[in-house]
């Protein structure tokens, strides 16, 4: 293709057989590994009961299936944009496929805690050297303009619909095999993937550096603390030694970093991608998007379960409506983007999210899913699939070729770390709410109980129906309105930050290269 530099070596220039005839292979494969990795994100919290009776974790350790994966995820992503810069991104997609199909092995045979969660950690190493290379690969397959914009609304939507697929998914393996089908499925997936894409996807032009290995150090250890700090603070309270030690160590590291990248000649994220107040925009309204986004599943899939009384299949099922329509949003975004140009979409999608998220608010212990639950999910998702291909574009916009893989990767942690630094201050507002709660309804419970059901209350700490569904209805109402305000925080953002130009729209249209970054 034109828009793409010719392959240096004599290895990368096989794969350019096929031309263009293998463009929607091309995409199958690409978007089917960002499916896999977005899926686990989800798919294991529908199993985690089943883990914990095999495997005998305790509630609180119980908790590290989900973040072991999260947190290497999020703060190694960087590094994983960085390496397909350097080593080729067809090259290193390939082997992060490969680590993460074996890593799912190893999770699926794990016979105690820690071989589970030392996997899980390699799951999520997998997945942050895959995902952002995936991202770029589009931007090295297809051109510019009308083309790479369908492309990006296939991958965006893949993106924000994966999280609903993952509950479906899980549901169905949990309830018809066995908890540990959730990560055997990956292994013939990644395999799959492993062998079409030499044959389907042309590797990119390598660019010779070094690995900052500094940056990548400091990013994600300060990274993986501050995430830390804000799972810790939803445990055991803000004036814990642990919460406050995270937090320090945070700053410090996140502040070495930033040094370490104003002098690195060749850093892992160029400082300079934040002096254009688009990107830098869509990076604080992914972080917002992302948050949103995890709370609602996890509320929710926490209500229809414990209030609703919803099976594990039944409970994935009563998402894939949000999957649907959050494809829907994001074809259209697609195919109008080149007219319109992406601040429309940002603003309006933001807007419905906050929407959705606020009439969630009034979910109480007398709600149905068709009348309470499916208006607002809807619009929600609608939201996001406007928001996601708008967001991807804009974040990409501006970057030289060489530095898409930095770009792509910073915009994939922002999303991740978003999501589990958002969804720790959710779980915060939740439990101190649900905790308010509680105090009025245990002596409404205690003037009531008879003597077994106070024996069991004394022994759980948990109350029974309908008192501990009036405690956890509360916390998730209290939980949307924290989500909420992060909705309209990006809302407000997309409308007074993002500006787009005439020439912005220009090369949506296919209509030439924008100026360097920061122009």
């Amino acid at each position: 293709m034109s828009s793409t530099p010719e392959p240096k070596t004599p290895t990368a220039t096989a794969p350019r057989k096929g031309g263009g005839d293998g463009k929607g292979i091309a995409l199958f494969v690409i978007a089917s590994c960002q499916l896999m990795v977005v899926l686990d994100i989800t798919i294991v919290n529908i199993a985690l009961p089943h883990i914990q009776t095999a495997l005998d974790f305790s509630t609180t350790s119980l908790s590290w299936v989900v973040n072991a994966y999260t947190l290497t995820f999020g703060g190694l992503l960087l590094l994983g944009g960085r390496a397909g810069d350097i080593l080729g991104r067809r090259r290193v997609f390939i082997f992060g496929v490969l680590l993460f199909g074996l890593a799912s092995l190893f999770c699926g045979l794990a016979q105690s805690e820690w071989q589970l969660l030392a996997a899980r950690a390699l799951q999520g190493v997998g997945g942050a050297i895959a995902s952002p290379t995936s991202l770029s690969l589009i931007t090295t397959t297809f051109d510019e303009g009308p083309e790479r914009n369908r492309a990006f609304g296939v991958f965006a939507g893949v993106s924000a619909g994966g999280g609903a697929i993952g509950l479906v998914a899980g549901g169905m393996l949990v309830q018809w095999l066995d908890w540990r089908w959730i990560f055997f499925v990956n292994v013939p997936i990644a395999l799959i993937i492993a062998f079409l894409t030499p044959r389907h996807v042309k590797e990119s032009e390598r660019h010779p550096g070094h690995f900052d290995l500094a940056g990548a150090l400091t990013s994600t250890l300060g990274m993986v603390a501050l995430v830390y700090g804000f799972i810790r603070a939803a445990q055991e309270g803000w004036s814990d030694p642990y919460t406050i030690g995270s937090f320090v160590a945070a700053v410090v590291l996140l502040a070495l970093f930033i040094l370490i990248e104003r002098r690195s000649q060749q850093p892992i994220t160029p400082l300079h991608m934040f002096a254009d107040r688009n990107r830098s925009g869509t990076y604080v309204i992914m972080l917002c998007l992302a948050a949103a986004i995890f709370g609602m599943f996890f509320f929710l899939t926490l209500f229809v379960q414990q209030v609703l009384s919803f099976s594990p299949l039944t409970t994935g099922l009563a998402f894939l409506p949000v999957s649907a329509i959050i494809g829907v949003g994001a074809g259209l975004t697609s195919n109008l983007l080149p007219r319109y140009g992406p601040k429309p979409f940002m603003v309006t999608g933001s807007v419905l999210a906050a929407a959705g998220l606020s009439w969630l608010t009034l979910t109480d212990v007398d709600s149905t899913y068709l009348g309470s639950i499916l208006g607002p999910i809807l619009v929600f998702g609608l939201g996001m699939g406007l928001m996601f291909v708008s967001l991807t574009i804009m974040a990409l916009s501006n970057v030289e070729v060489q530095e898409s893989g930095a770009a792509s990767g910073l915009l994939n942690a922002t999303q991740q770390v978003g999501g589990s630094l958002g969804l720790s201050i959710l779980v915060t507002v939740f439990g101190t709410a649900s905790r308010n709660e509680a105090e009025k309804q245990v002596p409404a419970f205690l003037s009531q109980a008879g003597p077994l059901e106070k024996a069991q209350f004394a022994k759980t700490g948990q109350l029974p129906p309908p008192w501990g569904d009036q405690v956890l209805t509360s916390g998730v109402s209290a939980g949307f309105v924290t989500a909420a305000i992060f909705a309209v925080v990006g809302a407000l953002i997309a409308l007074f930050v993002i500006q787009v130009r005439p020439s912005d729209i220009e090369r949506l249209k296919g209509g030439g290269p924008m100026p360097g970054a920061g122009g």
